[in-house]
């Protein structure tokens, strides 16, 4: 009888039911056990108490936040309200520190913030400051190249 490995997901995130697939930075790691994709409804659906959300404005995310798993929320910046809706209970705050994304991004109305990244992004790196440097994450990534270099910019400049 095979033996079954159960594996904790590291990272839940929520993504918006209007996101799309094709576009998306995180879609070509659906299949990886360590994250748990949940399509928001609408409804809370995520009692993140204990866990880090990542959102702006909050204490920047560090080596101490090891082992705590991750909630990313993933849509777009005017959808972050609806997403956060479904996170209920009381999730730790953290934030990650000054980075310009490399994806190209388009928004016509200019809402989004200058601290925003795409989520692969936001989610390899915040997983990196917590000690898993996993680069596989960004395997799939086109400008995963100069978003790397901007990381070792950034941590260079933290020390």
């Amino acid at each position: 009888m095979p033996l079954s490995i159960q594996v904790r997901p590291l990272v839940s995130i929520i993504r918006h039911a209007e996101e799309n697939l094709v576009k998306c930075t995180l879609e070509p790691l659906r299949h990886r056990p360590e994250l748990e994709f949940i399509e928001a409804s609408g409804e809370s659906i995520l009692d993140g108490t204990g866990m880090l959300l990542l959102e702006i404005g909050a204490p920047p995310i560090t080596i101490a936040d090891a082992g705590r798993r991750l909630i990313l929320l993933d849509g777009s910046w005017k959808q972050v309200a609806e997403l956060r809706a479904c996170v209920t209970g009381q999730p730790i705050g953290r934030s990650l520190p000054p980075i310009f994304s490399s994806y190209p991004r388009r928004n016509r109305e200019g809402l989004d913030p200058v601290e925003g990244l795409a989520s692969v992004e936001a989610l390899y790196f915040a997983l990196r400051l917590q000690g898993h440097d996993d680069p596989t994450l960004l395997a799939h990534y086109y400008w995963r190249a100069e978003f790397l270099e901007k990381i070792r910019v950034t941590l260079s400049e933290l020390r």
